[in-house]
């Protein structure tokens, strides 16, 4: 975006307070007889203005005096300027600010202009994971697990959209009434949906899924309680050995951020593919090729679905494809890759249990159109899938694996499936949800794939010596 459609975009939209008479009252309104003296004090008493006008007010006055060909690229500069511009307006007008003040106010007018405005505080805030924008009036964050309504506001619905237009301008994404939802990322990867009136009753409304700077690791992961070292030893093998894996669970439940760690075991002289609605999977291999879906342009064409993606991704010599979300005929496309050579791929799904992920597999691939018997698929699914990792947010807010189960085969009309490791709650202390994934006593039958592979694990992993 452009410096002056930036500077135009930050300026104030509140309209001028309407006039006021004495005392606040209605323009034209007498105040109550309060004799001479009085009246002489309150003539003479002068009309604080709040923070907030004084802010817009000083705002616009940098706007206006900013070089509209300043490149927004160089930041160092651009902040330079309007720290600059913003000093020199402060002593013009002579406002009495404590410094507390006058750098919150700095602080408040830089992020409106090169930044998006009041969520800037939020997305510095590295202990913030989600925020929800629920109209300009009500912004809520996820801290550990757990929703707080903050003191953040917008000026209006207009401000609102502006802060959405200004995420989605960079990808070339669109939002209006024809097309009231969008899809986006940040910079740093964060995964943002926008939905706006007339489809909200409640103005434009914001969910901004945070990503960390630096992918979680496996040690993260541990210390957060997601799962134990020893299970992640065993996914590791799961994933040098080729097992083709899907990460279950429900919405906010940290299944991305697993999937991340999972892909971090893929050796490094492999070719992946990763196919995403908005790119936000974080892999540091050397070789990895990153796809995303498009949706249609004003007139409706021209999207480019993941199914297609998937698609084009056999042809592109994959020796690994990663979709990071399975929601419709992809789902085909994604295990006839599976089955045709393709081992070692991944994906996730929205699912209650291991078993519910297999049936929403079924039902998705009913979505591809293509007419095939129920027990076909099932047969397309079982040949596919070696393992589901079923994670879950749990009521204390910490994100926990509570499944590692195999997918076994097909016997009649019935896909059998095993728990390896299951998660077992042994308490709460001081609200904290206590407990451990433990071992079913069963050794899974794809374990003879780790010896061919010359992988190793202790004897006693799996419940027994």
């Amino acid at each position: 975006m452009s410096l002056l459609k930036r500077i135009e975009s930050a300026r104030p939209g509140a309209a001028p307070s309407a006039p006021t008479g004495p005392a606040g009252g209605p323009p034209g309104a007498q105040p109550p007889s309060t004799g001479v003296a009085g009246q002489r004090l309150m003539s003479q008493a002068p009309v604080r203005e709040s923070l907030r006008e004084v802010k817009f007010r000083i705002q616009t006055r940098v706007i206006q005096d900013l070089d509209p060909k300043l490149d927004l690229a160089n930041q160092v500069e651009v902040r330079r300027q309007i720290e600059e511009i913003f000093s020199r307006v402060i002593d013009e007008e002579g406002l009495a600010l404590t410094r507390a003040e006058r750098v919150r106010m700095l602080e408040q007018i830089t992020d409106e202009i090169i930044g998006l405005g009041p969520l800037e505080p939020l997305l510095r805030d590295e202990s913030v994971t989600e925020i929800m924008v629920n109209g300009p009036r009500q912004v809520y964050i996820e801290r550990s697990g757990k929703l707080e309504l903050t003191n953040v506001v917008f000026q209006n619905d207009d401000h609102v959209m502006r802060i959405i237009d200004r995420i989605i301008a960079p990808i070339g994404r669109r939002i209006d009434e024809s097309s009231p939802m969008v899809d986006a990322r940040l910079t740093d990867g964060s995964r943002v949906n926008a939905i706006i009136p007339p489809l909200s009753l409640i103005g434009p409304v914001i969910t901004i899924r945070k990503f960390a700077a630096s992918p979680f690791t496996v040690d993260d992961l541990v210390r957060f309680g997601t799962a134990t070292p020893e299970m992640f030893d065993f996914l590791r093998a799961c994933v040098e050995a080729r097992l083709n894996i899907f990460v279950a669970g429900g919405t906010g439940s940290g299944k991305t951020t697993t999937l991340n760690v999972l892909s971090s075991f893929i050796p490094n002289d492999e070719r992946i593919v990763t196919i995403e609605d908005a790119a936000e999977l974080q892999l540091r291999q050397e070789h990895v090729v990153t796809l995303e879906s498009r949706p249609p342009n004003i007139e409706g064409r021209g999207a480019i679905p993941i199914r297609e993606l998937v698609r084009n991704a056999l042809r592109m010599r994959p020796d690994r494809i990663i979709v990071g979300e399975c929601r419709g005929g992809e789902a085909l496309d994604m295990l006839q890759a599976m089955n045709t050579g393709h081992d070692g791929s991944m994906s996730t799904g929205h699912a209650n249990t291991p078993r519910d992920m297999l049936a929403r597999l079924e039902t998705m691939v009913l979505m591809a159109g293509v007419d095939l018997p129920l027990r076909a698929i099932r047969e397309q699914v079982s040949a596919a899938v070696d393992l589901i990792v079923h994670q879950s947010r749990m009521k204390d807010g910490s994100r926990r694996i509570e499944y590692i189960t195999e997918v076994q085969g097909l016997e009649g009309d019935t896909i059998v499936m095993q728990d390896v490791f299951l998660f077992e709650q042994t308490g709460v202390v001081d609200g904290r949800i206590q407990g451990r994934l433990r071992p079913t006593g069963i050794r899974p039958k794809f374990v003879e794939k780790f010896e061919i592979k010359g992988i190793h694990l202790p004897r006693g992993l799996f419940g027994f010596v």
